[in-house]
């Protein structure tokens, strides 16, 4: 099968194959939006940079067909799609697929701010509305001093686009900063809780406590389930302090629902991270509960609510 005709097809079924599954999901879930996937195929002709041949349960092509078959059930409706190549062009492959596959409503793309062909690259893919914004290692960026990289950060923002962040508790200096430097620009934390502090998730208040304050910075709770001695921890209140701290630290608009699949399939089934947050959250309330798995997502990434998604209304 070519490349036009895979992603027509896909295209084709992608509504059909959502919907019942989503009518069929878990009863008492909510609906939801997962803000962080990674779809890639290594068998391409030209390969992909990541992930490694060295990664046996990643090293396979990865389809958003394979995403749904994984989240439907459980009453996820859509994904923001976060790019870890580094090729420019591997932007455009995502937006290619989702030109036929509703169930992508953004992309967080992938370009590194001070780069000559930054201002064109960015100008040429933001056209496209389902390009929400940018995903930033601290090392691009490390003091926020150099002119070309601010001037780049600055046409982001005055795009109305996100930036996130990576790279654990040592990028919260550069989150801190970044965030401080463009008051009108939404950033995206990756990947709390960070394992740093799993032995005592109070220890993360300090780290924290400067970063939360500032109503532009949201947390992306994507990194949750944990094994220890080979074996999941699949128990709800195991994470309830962590979860009970973050809440607190960013309030309830500024937390959000990621998967981080299918890295996140090195861990836990899909099954078992969503049972574990959408318990902790139901226990929360509906209210809660909806602004975790969608409200407060849109509220950063402004995703496009467009195939079984357009049904989540204000």
């Amino acid at each position: 099968m070519n490349r036009r005709t895979f992603l027509a097809s896909a295209g084709a079924a992608a509504a059909t194959a959502l919907a019942p599954r989503a009518r069929a999901a878990t009863p008492g879930y909510f609906p939801a939006i997962d803000t962080h996937t990674h779809f890639y195929d290594p068998t391409r002709p030209q390969g992909a940079p990541w992930p490694p041949k060295t990664e046996p349960v990643l090293y396979r092509p990865r389809y958003p067909a394979d995403f749904r078959a994984q989240a439907a059930p459980h009453r996820v409706v859509g994904t923001v799609v976060v790019e870890a190549s580094e090729w420019v062009e591997d932007n455009q492959w995502i937006l290619d697929l989702a030109k036929n596959d509703e169930s992508i409503v953004g992309l967080v793309g992938h370009l590194v701010p001070g780069r000559p062909e930054f201002a064109t690259n960015l100008a040429r893919f933001a056209a496209n509305p389902l390009f929400r914004g940018l995903r930033m290692r601290g090392s691009y960026v490390k003091d926020l001093t150099d002119p070309a990289a601010l001037a780049d950060l600055k046409r982001v923002a005055d795009r109305d686009l996100s930036i996130d962040t990576v790279g654990g508790a040592a990028s919260l200096p550069v989150t801190l900063a970044l965030a401080r430097k463009f008051p009108s620009l939404r950033v995206v934390i990756d990947h709390v809780p960070f394992g740093d502090w799993d032995a005592n998730p109070a220890a993360m208040r300090g780290p924290f406590a400067e970063v939360a304050k500032l109503p532009n910075i949201f947390a992306k709770i994507s990194n949750v389930v944990r094994r220890v001695d080979g074996k999941i921890i699949d128990d709800p209140a195991h994470y309830r302090p962590a979860l009970d701290t973050l809440v607190d630290l960013f309030g309830p608009d500024r937390v959000f629902f990621g998967s981080n699949w299918p890295v996140s399939d090195r861990i836990a089934p899909y099954a078992t991270l969503h049972r574990v947050v959408a318990e902790y959250f139901a226990s929360k309330g509906a209210a809660m509960a909806g602004k975790y798995f969608w409200r407060n997502s849109h509220n950063a990434y402004r995703w496009i609510r467009r195939g079984v998604a357009a049904s989540l209304t204000p």
